[in-house]
């Protein structure tokens, strides 16, 4: 006959309180009541499955009907042990009963019955009646008065996972311990013992995913080991191995699906849906998985040693990238994110369509604009915070002349020279104020148009524009005291020339500059200036492309440089207004929203109410 091994979860069952998992808030004043020969009559263990509720409960029989007990270490040796020992033949003076299928009134009333007789040969006749939340009502009304005031050979253990619906009678009666989940590192130290003793080399990350597999229980946890050593190779429970056998979702497609919502890059999001699909992952155990890299990386953004407190329990290396993707999102952006996956977890429950839940869950995760709600304003603030403080807007919004009206008009590009002039019409643009004569009269503007007049890079003063380069950020730094709006306008500004006490700054986009001028930003980085180096300056806002890698180059050249070595001067012919004349056969009635769009390829997003 071929020899079939005992189950792990059987083989290691634990035969004392110490071996007992990641429960210390319990065996602990066991211990002590058993060394005291302070036991109570009736015990409750209560928890959530796995956890050791049974376990204990036996070597709470075993210690107190050892041959030298009550005592919290059995011998291990007299014939109680042995019988009550994880593959002993069980002990006629310790009865287990399952209240699913002896709950019943008659059931209680026999075991009441029985309980009058004197054990057999042992110290104690114990009842452990696992499930108990399945005992009736009636069954516990007629177990109340023996678990009240049992004979002094009798002790009553209780075990359930379900605790609201005991009988609050019985448990008034008895001494309450609650079992609580077992951490995943606990868990993963646990298996690696448990392979050590069976001689099976062990990944560490393999048994990480075994361990959150187990949920936090030490039985699920052991029989999740037993299949994959089973079906592992000479090399051991490997991590591919764990991923393949568990169906878990592999972490670097977790990185590459954080990578891509921290990118806005729908491709990439989209192809790792496809790779989870034809891979045959199942979609609930991804959505799980990812919202569980969202916690962690939720707890990372407020608490930065969330590894040291045990909040968090991973591999090094693992911990170090979500260190690095943390840092990419906003704490909005991360909680909407995960409320997004965790709506999408609960449709995909019995859904038919599993793909098609995983890309609209990938859609709304691109789109913060798709919830109108505050969750979904504060997660845009934040992409548009990060935006504004890493790189320049591509695409700015412009004030057309049409009251009411902006359109957004992509950048064209841009000739920067000392003595060759601009493409005219497409050209950067100085948004100082526009001066009567640089416009002809007979062709003036609409009222809110800025015309690009022709600008000359200003004489610098080049001991004072040094100074104002170099102490730059502390500039902003004291700028973002008084305003963080002001603040994120100048993130990527640079200072350019300096002379006769007005600081001309480099900005990169339109819409800030003109943002800037409108809302009085420019006075406040005025006052900054003043606070930190007493100096007081105008501000003149200049349009120029690059102002933060501009900003490099000036510091970086020397402090002696000529106005013709300056990394930034923008030389702008006048633009020449095109009006039709009443005999242009091409004229054509449209309004100059549908100008711009129709010959800068511009892009209407709203209107301003007056």
């Amino acid at each position: 006959m071929a020899h079939v091994s005992m189950a792990l979860y059987r083989t290691y069952r634990p035969a004392v309180l110490d071996s007992v998992v990641g429960q210390d808030h319990v065996t602990g004043p066991l211990r002590r009541a058993l060394e005291n020969d302070r036991v109570n009559h009736a015990y409750l263990f209560s928890g959530p499955r796995g956890c050791g509720k049974t376990s204990t409960a036996r070597i709470l029989a075993r210690s107190l009907n050892c041959v030298e007990g009550p005592t919290p270490n059995p011998c291990g040796e007299c014939q109680s042990c042995l019988d009550l020992a994880a593959n002993g033949a069980g002990s006629i003076d310790v009865i287990e009963l399952d209240a699913a299928s002896h709950g019943g009134v008659d059931d209680t009333r026999d075991l009441r019955e029985r309980a009058m007789f004197a054990p057999a040969s042992s110290r104690y006749k114990i009842y452990i009646i696992d499930e108990a939340h399945m005992v009736t009502t009636a069954g516990f009304n007629a177990l109340l008065k023996l678990v009240e005031e049992p004979p002094d050979h009798v002790r009553f253990i209780f075990a359930t996972t379900e605790v609201d619906k005991v009988l609050p009678t019985i448990r008034s009666r008895t001494h309450n311990y609650t079992f609580r989940l077992v951490s995943a590192k606990v868990l993963a130290e646990h298996l690696a013992s448990v392979c050590a003793a069976e001689g099976v080399p062990a990944d560490p990350a393999a048994l990480a995913l075994v361990a959150r597999a187990g949920a936090g229980s030490v039985r699920d946890s052991l029989s999740i080991l037993s299949q994959v050593i089973s079906g592992c190779g000479p090399e051991g429970v490997t991590y591919a191995e764990a991923v393949a056998q568990l169906g878990m979702t592999d972490g670097a497609l977790l990185d590459e699906t954080v990578d891509a919502m921290a990118a806005h890059d729908g491709a990439a999001l989209f192809m790792v849906v496809d790779r989870v699909m034809e891979a045959g992952h199942e979609p609930r155990r991804f959505a799980t998985d990812l919202l569980e890299r969202l916690r962690d990386l939720i707890v990372l953004q407020h608490v930065p040693h969330a590894v040291e407190v045990k909040l968090i329990d991973a591999p090094e290396d693992q911990v170090a990238r979500e260190v690095v993707q943390a840092a990419a999102f906003g704490a909005a952006e991360l909680a909407r994110a995960a409320d997004v996956v965790s709506e999408a977890l609960s449709d995909l429950r019995g859904a038919t369509a599993p793909r098609l839940h995983l890309e609209l869950m990938a859609a709304r995760l691109l789109l913060p604009a798709s919830d109108a709600d505050e969750r979904g304003t504060r997660a845009r603030l934040d992409q548009l915070e990060r935006r504004m403080t890493a790189q320049p807007l591509l695409v700015a919004p412009v004030v057309t002349g049409i009251p009411g009206v902006v359109v957004e008009v992509p950048p064209a590009p841009v000739q920067v020279s000392q003595d060759k002039p601009a493409s005219p019409g497409r050209a950067p643009r100085k948004l100082s104020e526009v001066t009567e004569k640089s416009v002809p009269q007979a062709q003036a503007p609409p009222a809110g148009v800025a015309t690009p007049p022709a600008v000359q890079t200003p004489a610098s003063d080049e001991g004072g524009l040094a100074e104002m380069r170099s102490m730059w950020p502390a500039v902003l730094d004291a700028l973002k005291t008084y305003s963080r709006v002001a603040w994120m306008a100048f993130a990527n500004s640079a200072p350019i020339s300096l002379s006769s006490g007005v600081l001309a700054v480099a900005i990169d986009s339109a819409g800030t500059a003109i943002n800037i001028r409108s809302s009085g930003h420019d006075e406040r980085l005025r006052q900054a200036i003043l606070d930190v180096m007493r100096r007081d300056v105008n501000i003149d806002v200049v349009l120029a492309p690059n102002a933060s890698g501009a900003a490099a180059a000036a510091s970086a050249a020397p402090a002696s440089a000529t106005t013709q070595d300056a990394p930034i001067a923008v030389v702008v012919s006048p633009v020449d207004a095109d009006t039709p004349s009443i005999d242009d056969e091409d004229a054509v009635d449209e309004s100059g929203v549908d100008l711009v769009m129709r010959t800068l390829g511009a892009t209407q997003i709203g209107e301003i109410s007056n």
